[in-house]
Order: structure tokens, then C-alpha cells, then sequence
């Protein structure tokens, strides 16, 4: 297990795990999950520095390969 993987919070996780299910939404580089801005506005940029969430400036958010593996863990 990784240190990133081992540093998730549960609202990484949580976060995480809605952009699985395909809740998440980038707009102008901000997450969206089920149309509202996350309450951790840093969430985002946290998840896509540890390589988690896949950098996009609009449209529907993705996990990376490292991301699917660190959720499952």
C-alpha cells in the first residue's frame, strides 16, 4: 500500500467513490458531485496531485488506474 493511499481521508475516499458511480462533473477545473460544488474546495486538486483523479477542465470526472486501485484498497 502507498503512502498517498495510506494519507486518504474518509472524504478522499467518499469523493473518490462518487466519481466512480459517475457523480462527478469537472466545470472550469472545479469538481462537481451531483451538480453541487464539494464542500473541500481543495479536494480536487488533492486527488489529482496524488495522481487519483485524472486532470480535466470540463466534463465528466475520471479515476485514474491508480485511483480505481487506491479505492479498492
Amino acid at each position: 500500500m502507498s503512502t498517498t493511499t495510506d494519507q486518504l481521508s474518509r472524504r478522499d475516499r467518499a469523493v473518490l467513490a462518487a466519481v466512480a458511480a459517475g457523480r462527478g462533473t469537472v466545470v472550469a477545473g472545479r469538481l462537481l458531485v451531483d451538480g453541487l460544488p464539494c464542500a473541500d474546495q481543495f479536494v480536487a486538486a488533492r486527488l489529482r496531485a496524488a495522481g487519483l483523479l485524472a486532470t480535466q477542465v470540463s466534463g465528466p470526472a475520471r479515476l485514474t488506474d491508480t485511483g480505481i486501485d487506491a479505492l479498492a484498497a
